[in-house]
C-alpha cells in the first residue's frame, strides 16, 4: 500500500462540506447581473427605464387609467446617471412599497395566466440592486393612492444576503399628483443614441401602445413627446387556469398534493381550463391503474400520477380560452406605425390565436414601406396620377427606411419592445426564413430583405418563452415560428399587391410625362398645318390632353 502523501493547500471532504452555504437569489443575480440585462452601462440605463415603464403601463391599464408617463434621465457626472420614471397610475399601498422595490422574485404575475408585461417579479427590484451595487444609493420612491391626503416617500435598498428590503428613510409629503408613482435610481451608465437606446425603446413603446403618452427628457436637455393616437385602453385580459396539455408530470404531482378538491373528478374539473365533466371522466377511465372518480387527489401515488399524466396526453381536450390575451389589433398597429414612421404603405395582420405547450398566444405582424427616394405615386379622386408630397418627420428617434439596407425589424412581446439579442430570437429566425423574393423584394441568403421596409412583429401570450432572464429574445418554439411565418407571409402578399400597383402607376406616369413633354410641340405643328390661331391651338392641346387622361385613368 503506497504511503499517504499530505499535500499542502488541498482540502478534505469535511473542510469542503464546511464551506457549503445557501446562496440568496439576490446574491446570485448580483454576481450574474448580465442575466438580467445589466451587462453594460448603456444597456443598464435602457433596462432600468424599461422595467419602470413596463410596471407603470401594467398598473395604469389594470386600474383603467390612460397612461401618462414622464421619463427623465439626468447626467450626474463621473459616469453616474439619475433615472426618474413617473406615472399617473393608481399608486402603491404603503406597506407594499418596500417589498416591490426591495425584494427579488416578489410579484403578483408569476402564477397568473393572463397577458401582462411583467412575469418574474425581478425587473424594478433588479434595477434597484444594480443601482445599489454601482453607486451605493437606494431607490427613491414617491407614491400616492387616490384619496390619501399625502404621498409616501421611501428610500429602499436590498439586503442581498437575505433577499429582503432595507428601509433607509420614510416620510409623508405633499405631491402635485392626486395618484401615481415616481421611481428614481442613481446608477452607473452610458447614454447613447441609436437602435439600442432609451429613445428607441420609448419610440417603439409608443408604436405598440398607441393609448400611451410619454414625455422624455434626455441627459442633454432634449425633450420629446410621444402623443397618444387612441384613447381606448386595451381590453383587460381575463385570468385562466392551467391547460392540462401545458402541465408536466412534476407540476401535476404538486397540484395533486396542494389541491382542496376532495375527489379526482373535482380536481380535474376545478383546477384546469377546458376540462368539463365528460372530459374528466374520460381521463380517469383511460388512466385506470386503481384510479376512480372518487380517488382523493392527495392520496394518489407516483405511478398513478404518471398514468393520469399519460391519460391527459391521450384524451382530446379543447384548446385554451383566448380572452386571456389582449392583442393590439390591426387598425391600432397601423395607427402606431403611421404616427411614428415615415412611409407610403402600411399593412397589418392579426393571426388567430394558437397554442404552445398549453399556453395560448397570438401573433401580429405589420409592415411600413417607403418608396425609394421618398417620393411615391398616388391616384387622386379624378383618377389622375401624381407624386405624393414630402412625408412628415416623426418625433423622437428615427427609424430610417433605406433601399440599400436590410429591413428594420421591430420585435415586441406583450407590447414590450425587445431591443437586444435579435439574432437568437424566434422573430428574427421567422423573418429570415420567409421568402421575401416571392413578394418582389431582394433578399440575401440567410438575411433580412434589403428594402425601405420596417417589419413589426408582436407576440401576445400568457407566458412568453423568453430565451433568458433578460427578456430580450423569444425562444424558437416550432408552433410560434410557424405562426410568425404565416403572419409575415400574409403581410408580404399585401406588400406584393402594392408594389405591382405602384409599378403600373409608374409606367403610366412615365408615359404621361413623355406625352406632356411633346404636346406643346404637337400643338405648334397642328397650328402650322391647319392654320389655327393661338387660341384654337391651345384649345386643341387641352382637348388632346383630356382624351389622353381618359384613356390612361387608373
Amino acid at each position: 500500500m503506497p504511503p499517504t502523501v499530505k499535500n499542502e493547500g488541498y482540502r478534505t471532504a469535511d473542510e469542503m462540506a464546511d464551506r457549503q452555504r445557501v446562496i440568496s437569489v439576490s446574491e446570485f443575480f448580483l454576481k450574474n447581473r448580465h442575466l438580467l440585462g445589466f451587462d453594460s452601462g448603456a444597456k443598464a440605463l435602457v433596462t432600468t427605464v424599461k422595467e419602470a415603464v413596463d410596471n407603470a403601463l401594467d398598473a395604469c391599464e389594470e386600474a383603467g387609467i390612460l397612461p401618462d408617463i414622464r421619463v427623465e434621465v439626468f447626467d450626474e457626472e463621473d459616469g453616474e446617471f439619475r433615472v426618474a420614471v413617473e406615472d399617473n397610475g393608481p399608486g402603491i399601498v404603503e406597506n407594499q412599497i418596500t417589498r416591490i422595490f426591495g425584494k427579488l422574485l416578489y410579484g403578483s404575475k408569476f402564477h397568473k395566466l393572463s397577458q401582462s408585461r411583467g412575469q418574474q417579479g425581478m425587473g424594478i427590484s433588479a434595477a434597484g440592486m444594480y443601482a445599489q451595487l454601482t453607486t451605493g444609493k437606494p431607490l427613491h420612491i414617491i407614491s400616492r393612492v387616490r384619496g390619501d391626503k399625502l404621498a409616501t416617500e421611501m428610500f429602499v435598498s436590498i439586503d442581498t444576503a437575505k433577499n429582503r428590503p432595507e428601509l433607509h428613510k420614510k416620510a409623508h409629503l405633499k405631491w402635485n399628483r392626486t395618484h401615481g408613482t415616481r421611481v428614481e435610481a442613481n446608477l452607473e451608465g452610458h447614454y447613447q443614441k441609436g437602435p439600442h437606446s432609451i429613445d428607441m425603446y420609448l419610440k417603439q413603446t409608443a408604436i405598440a401602445n398607441p393609448h400611451v403618452r410619454i414625455d422624455f427628457t434626455d441627459p442633454r436637455g432634449g425633450h420629446v413627446r410621444y402623443d397618444r393616437s387612441s384613447r381606448a385602453l386595451p381590453p383587460r385580459p381575463q385570468e385562466i387556469k392551467p391547460h392540462p396539455r401545458g402541465v408536466e408530470l412534476g407540476r401535476l404531482i404538486q397540484m395533486l398534493g396542494s389541491t382542496n378538491s376532495r375527489t379526482l373528478l373535482q380536481f380535474l374539473e376545478h383546477e384546469f381550463s377546458r376540462v368539463g365533466r365528460k372530459t374528466a371522466q374520460e381521463i380517469v377511465r383511460v388512466a385506470a391503474l386503481r384510479l376512480s372518480e372518487r380517488s382523493h387527489p392527495r392520496h394518489i401515488a407516483h405511478a398513478q400520477a404518471s398514468a393520469l399524466y399519460r391519460a391527459i396526453r391521450k384524451v382530446p381536450v379543447s384548446a385554451p380560452r383566448t380572452d386571456c390575451l389582449a392583442p393590439i389589433g390591426e387598425a391600432l398597429m397601423e395607427d402606431g406605425l403611421r404616427k411614428e414612421i415615415d412611409a407610403d404603405f402600411f399593412a397589418a395582420v392579426t393571426r388567430p390565436p394558437a397554442v404552445y405547450r398549453g399556453n395560448p398566444f397570438q401573433v401580429e405582424v405589420a409592415i411600413a414601406y417607403g418608396t425609394p427616394g421618398g417620393v411615391g405615386l398616388e391616384v387622386d379622386a379624378g383618377g389622375h396620377i401624381h407624386k405624393t408630397g414630402a412625408r412628415k418627420r416623426a418625433a423622437g428617434a428615427e427609424i430610417a427606411l433605406s433601399a440599400d439596407e436590410p429591413a428594420y425589424l421591430l420585435r415586441f412581446a406583450n407590447r414590450v419592445p425587445l431591443l437586444y439579442e435579435q439574432g437568437g430570437c424566434a422573430v428574427t429566425k421567422a423573418a429570415i426564413q420567409t421568402h421575401w423574393r416571392t413578394y418582389g423584394l431582394q433578399q440575401p441568403k440567410r438575411g433580412l430583405p434589403v428594402a425601405p421596409l420596417a417589419i413589426v412583429v408582436h407576440l401576445a401570450s400568457v407566458w412568453v418563452p423568453f430565451a433568458s432572464e433578460a427578456k430580450e429574445a423569444i425562444a424558437p418554439y416550432p408552433e410560434i415560428v410557424k405562426e410568425l411565418k404565416l403572419g409575415l407571409q400574409a403581410c408580404g402578399r399585401k406588400l406584393s399587391e402594392y408594389l405591382h400597383r405602384t409599378q403600373r402607376l409608374k409606367r403610366e406616369y412615365d408615359k404621361r410625362s413623355h406625352i406632356e413633354q411633346y404636346l406643346p410641340h404637337v400643338g405648334i405643328a397642328l397650328q402650322e398645318i391647319l392654320g389655327l390661331s393661338d387660341a384654337e391651338r391651345d384649345a386643341t392641346v387641352v382637348r388632346l390632353d383630356d382624351v389622353l387622361n381618359k384613356k390612361r385613368k387608373v
